[in-house]
């Protein structure tokens, strides 16, 4: 049975799963839809009550009766490397891809249908609340009056962008940027802005979940410091997992119909695991490179389970 891993070329953390898979004698497929049509093809009949698939990809032909599971860690859009790419080719391509693969009996990380709805912040956030998180007050809005009335009681406050990044191509990260009550709020009209209450945080964490498998690692910062992300200075190290933050973690990925979650969250000198965001197909290379926890590893275990 093979593992179709659905990922663009470069992708590091995907390189660490092939290698592991290769380890353990699993045949696998990679593949990026944005191939397709070109270096991939693919062929789906339906006929007396079944489906009978078949992909290629890179001069490897499989047969997707013979998959066993399905990892989507970065897949481009489909057809975006067409001779001819076009709207229509991207939503045929998909159409077919996904159509066929949502017919297999297989097990994914994560399914495009609960993949796609855990992408909203606004989404997260609810969701963070109701598994038990702490989450800091937060704001999303385009009246000017909202957000002002939200930095009088709040004060000290960042504003963030609501998807994550911007549509650039590549797309560009937009750091999360501290703002106090004073600030013009007049702009906050021109599109949907994400206001949040800033934490004072003494440490960074990061919480990979792997099927029933939680790594969790910690990086210092400073209380001033505002996205971890653009700051140097320590890297990360193994810490443990606060009990009641298994359990809302466990109780989120149920609810969000996740096998695979990266937590990241905003720690306080009281001991306090403020949720910032939740990404289903965030990257673990780099927290695997520091502390030595064997994410890829644990990847390719629950990859190589068949599906029951």
């Amino acid at each position: 049975m093979t593992v179709l891993i659905l990922t663009c070329e470069e992708d590091v953390t995907a390189d660490l799963v092939v290698a592991a898979l290769q380890e353990r004698g699993v045949p696998l497929i990679r593949l990026d839809p944005a191939d397709l049509p070109g270096d991939v093809a693919l062929a789906a009949e339906y006929t007396q009550g079944d489906m009978h698939g078949y992909l290629s990809a890179g001069g490897r032909m499989g047969s997707a009766a013979g998959l066993r599971s399905i990892w989507m860690r970065r897949p481009g859009t489909p057809a975006a490397h067409a001779a001819e790419p076009s709207g229509w080719l991207t939503t045929e391509s998909e159409h077919a891809l996904y159509g066929m693969l949502g017919c297999l009996p297989v097990r994914w990380m994560n399914h495009p249908m609960a993949a796609a709805q855990a992408r909203y912040k606004p989404w997260q956030l609810h969701l963070a609340q109701l598994s038990g998180f702490a989450v800091p007050p937060t704001l999303i809005t385009s009246f000017p009056e909202a957000a002002r009335q939200f930095a009088t009681v709040h004060r000290d406050l960042v504003v963030k962008t609501v998807s994550g990044t911007h549509p650039d191509d590549p797309p560009r990260v937009l750091p999360t940027t501290r703002i106090t009550p004073e600030a013009d709020f007049s702009e906050v009209s021109a599109g949907p802005t994400l206001l949040q209450r800033h934490v004072n945080k003494c440490a960074d964490i990061r919480l990979t979940c792997v099927g029933e498998r939680l790594f969790a690692a910690r990086k210092a910062a400073d209380p001033h410091e505002v996205d971890g992300r653009f700051a140097a200075g320590a890297g990360w190290e193994p810490v443990g997992v606060p009990d009641r933050i298994a359990r809302s973690v466990r109780s989120y990925m149920e609810a969000a119909r996740l096998a695979y979650g990266a937590f990241d969250f905003a720690a306080e000198e009281d001991g306090t695991w403020w949720f910032l965001e939740c990404n289903q197909g965030g990257q673990f290379g780099f927290v695997q490179l520091d502390t030595g926890q064997q994410i890829a590893r644990a990847v390719a275990v629950w990859l190589s389970v068949e599906a029951r």
